[in-house]
């Protein structure tokens, strides 16, 4: 075989041999689709994902504010650089983080932004529902997904648009093996992927769905993104609808 084909083929080998070194796997969006998506903001940069719940609540990772709170949270994006006049952006009122967040194995990593002021509803910004109490969380193997500005691969490339994958839910005995999460994975995390497809550094905060609703949100993962030995994990939304509902009342 020729130069070109040997490169191609020691390039696949390479791959499946060592998924965790890989990219992420996902596609890009098509435009303004996900118009419950956030993107918040340090300095005019990304940092993390977040989700439009109502017209005054975002959705959001604990985690992604422990260095610092001082966001602007920008809705109705495709392209981070790009001027879109479907594009709103916000100051952030008041941050709530789960009072019983766990920085070292990152337990109810869940976050509520209040916005300064209400969205303005159109089709490029729009709440979506998210899992209650009660409701029908996804087993093993149900097909989710979830949508970011995070790093395509490794190597720290981050795409100027939207970007979206397909996984799916791993068994909970799996990601709690000793070579996993171990005892780190709680029963407030799932955990989800495919062969070189995951979530990476930049997604934090953005939503999982199921069948169109959000049940969980995009928390911490492994190294290496699109590892199989360690997946990404989302904290499950439906455990937390008590706290939900009594902050969003103040």
């Amino acid at each position: 075989m020729g130069s070109l084909q040997v490169i191609l083929a020691s390039a696949l080998c390479y791959a499946f041999l060592l998924p965790g070194e890989c990219i992420t796997g996902g596609k890009e969006s098509t435009p303004h689709s996900r118009p419950y998506m956030a993107s918040l903001q340090l300095e005019g940069k990304h940092n993390c994902g977040g989700f439009l719940i109502s017209r005054e609540w975002v959705m959001s990772a604990a985690h992604c504010f422990q260095d610092s709170s001082n966001y602007k949270i920008v809705l109705g994006a495709h392209s981070l650089s790009q001027e879109e006049d479907t594009k709103q952006t916000f100051d952030v009122a008041a941050v709530y983080n789960h009072p019983d967040f766990n920085i070292n194995n990152y337990d109810n990593d869940i976050a509520l932004v209040k916005l300064s002021q209400s969205v303005t509803e159109t089709d490029a910004v729009k709440p979506v529902k998210f899992q209650r109490s009660g409701g029908s969380d996804p087993g093993t193997d149900a097909s989710v997904e979830t949508a970011g500005w995070g790093k395509l691969d490794n190597l720290g490339n981050r795409p100027d648009k939207l970007h979206e994958v397909t996984v799916a839910v791993i068994k909970r005995r799996t990601c709690g093996r000793s070579n996993s999460y171990g005892e780190s994975f709680t029963t407030n995390m799932l955990c989800a992927g495919k062969q070189l497809k995951d979530t990476c550094d930049g997604d934090s905060g953005g939503p999982l769905l199921y069948n169109g609703i959000a049940v969980g949100i995009t928390s911490n993962g492994g190294r290496s993104c699109g590892s199989t030995r360690k997946p990404g994990l989302y904290t499950i939304i439906s455990h937390y609808d008590d706290w939900i509902t009594s902050t969003m009342s103040q």
